[in-house]
């Protein structure tokens, strides 16, 4: 449907800043506890969960997306607010987030990122059915790397270094 001389771009904006749960019956954030809402959004964004707005985006090439990101917090108490709306006690906030939230006292300019998928753009630009005939060392559908033979075993040294330990699974069961 696309003309092969053809490379159309769009950014997509809008998204919701939060997603509902209906196992744990409450929202949560959507794309992570760290995005902006919308300008539009910030007075309501912990009371009105279901209407919530992201200052989130994401890049598209042919129907196909490139990347995401979003804008994120820069404000203590917006990011203060973010976690109560997510049911984090400002108690559990301090313990696990105090250093960001105190950074934020100190004026952390606005900031934001993206993380683009270079592969899709090559895969799309070179026409390729199939992000495995871009990429130098593709993985089988089972994630193993025929060249490298990855996954491999682990010696036990390695293992009780980094504290890791094994145990065995019965055949059969998951």
């Amino acid at each position: 449907m696309i003309p092969a001389e053809r490379f159309d771009f769009l950014w997509v904006t809008n998204f919701p800043l939060y997603e509902w749960d209906d196992e744990t019956q409450r929202y949560f954030a959507r794309h992570h506890p760290f995005t902006s809402p919308s300008r539009e959004s910030l007075d309501t964004f912990d009371s009105d969960q279901g209407s919530a707005l992201a200052r989130a985006y994401d890049v598209v090439m042919n129907g196909l997306e490139l990347g995401g990101g979003s804008i994120r917090i820069n404000l203590p108490e917006v990011q203060s607010r973010m976690f109560r709306a997510l049911g984090i006690s400002d108690e559990e906030a301090k313990g696990r987030f105090g250093f960001l939230i105190e950074a934020f006292r100190y004026g952390a300019p606005p900031h934001g990122g993206i993380a683009l998928g270079l592969d899709r753009m090559v895969m799309l630009m070179a026409r390729a059915d199939s992000l495995r005939d871009v990429i130098a060392f593709p993985k089988t559908a089972r994630a193993q790397d025929l060249m490298s033979e990855a996954p491999s075993p682990v010696d036990d040294r390695q293992l009780a270094e980094l504290g890791i330990a094994l145990r065995k699974v019965p055949h059969g069961s998951s």
